[in-house]
């Protein structure tokens, strides 16, 4: 019994941690001399750079939505460039200007990693006990009294940790125009991880002045 409600302790911990997702920006970098996008109703493809077709397509999707809330007319990449074009540079870059693509939001996680933290069990030095039990009356407890007196289960949460890197380019110019790294805690899944660090970087985006609302 103990060790399972220690059990269904750590879990709520793990559940909680992950229903509080959180995005902070490790650094940012924005080209000089650049002044605010003109992005307003343009086309700009969404994309996410990974290996997992079944993580990439939804970020994607959620990515474009999250670009078109920003006044551009955000688009998922793979719906431009198929899969066997993606390697191919000559015809993924005739297929964006064809679809009159003007800038790029790209995202590529570089790095995933679980972190576990524990609270220790209340740890207490007291007399030394000459009984185990301690016979009745005999004024204070034996060790078994004692000991279970100041037991309790230690808290253990593990925090998924995801840091990204988004660029934003300018196709008119070919130009790098902003780079962050980011890192997000406890994502509950690929939309909120897109979601939450979208609007980490429109935030700092408005900030910085190259969007305008």
């Amino acid at each position: 019994m103990y060790r399972t409600v220690r059990a269904v302790s750590a879990m709520a911990a793990v559940l909680t941690a992950a229903a509080c997702a959180t995005t902070s920006f490790q650094s940012t970098w924005k080209a000089p001399e650049v002044g605010p996008l003109n992005f307003g109703g343009a086309k700009v493809a969404a994309l996410v750079i990974s290996g997992d077709r079944g993580f990439r397509l939804p970020a994607e999707d959620e990515l474009a939505r999250q670009i078109t809330a920003q006044g551009a007319a955000g688009v998922a990449a793979y719906t431009l460039v198929p899969d066997d074009a993606i390697r191919d540079l000559e015809r993924s870059k005739a297929l964006m200007e064809k679809a009159g693509v003007v800038g790029v939001v790209s995202m590529r996680v570089v790095r995933n990693e679980q972190r576990i933290t524990s609270t220790p069990s209340t740890f207490w030095v007291g007399p030394p006990h000459s009984a185990f039990w301690g016979p009745p009356g005999w004024g204070r407890p034996g060790y078994w009294g004692w000991g279970w007196s100041f037991a309790s289960a230690p808290m253990i949460q593990t925090d998924t940790l995801v840091s990204v890197e988004t660029l934003i380019f300018d196709l008119s110019r070919d130009k790098l125009v902003w780079v962050a790294t980011s890192r997000t805690t406890n994502p509950s899944n690929v939309q909120s991880l897109v979601r939450d660090l979208s609007r980490a970087a429109a935030s700092q985006l408005r900030r910085q002045g190259l969007i305008q609302r």
